[in-house]
């Protein structure tokens, strides 16, 4: 076999093996079945129905989305039951409404919890945004993208629980 048919070859299994892996991820049982958390950050969440557009585009989301308020923060909580391409950053979710963002940076709370933050502007309104995923284990992720590589090697088992939260 010449070079460059084996070198054609190896691409094509390295391609392909992230593929192969992903039929092995076994589904999370029933996470539509998770408790949402009660509490953020010590304040008491208060549940906000989602509007009927947000119902409608979510209607095929592998998983259960729930909208709350803590009094101060807007926060969306997405249970997500598999890996999945359907599972957008927030950031692309505030450009596709015509917000412009700043750079998105890592941010850390005081306990060391880490969050990808972005400030969201139109108009003249503004908004603080971060979020971050985590699973049953406490593993958790900034980027979507990381997340979805390491639940579809099968480094992560869901369900995930990806926190969104605005001010």
């Amino acid at each position: 076999m010449n070079r460059v048919a084996f070198l054609l070859l190896t691409m094509a299994v390295a391609a392909l093996t992230p593929l192969l892996a992903a039929r092995e991820v076994p589904r999370a049982a029933d996470s539509h079945a998770r408790e949402w958390p009660h509490e953020f950050r010590g304040h008491p969440l208060v549940r906000v129905p989602l509007s009927h557009d947000e119902q409608r585009f979510l209607n095929d989301f592998p998983g259960a989305v729930a909208r709350f308020s803590d009094g101060e923060h807007d926060i969306i909580l997405r249970w997500v039951d598999q890996p999945t391409r359907r599972l957008h950053p927030a950031e692309d979710c505030y450009r596709g409404w015509g917000y412009e963002l700043s750079e998105s940076k890592i941010h850390a709370d005081a306990d060391g919890t880490q969050w990808r933050c972005f400030t969201a502007r139109i108009g003249d309104r503004e908004r603080r945004v971060c979020e971050q995923l985590r699973d049953l284990e406490g593993a958790h992720y900034t980027d979507v993208s990381s997340w979805y590589w390491a639940a579809t090697l099968g480094r992560t088992t869901g369900p995930w629980l990806v926190t969104t939260i605005s001010r």
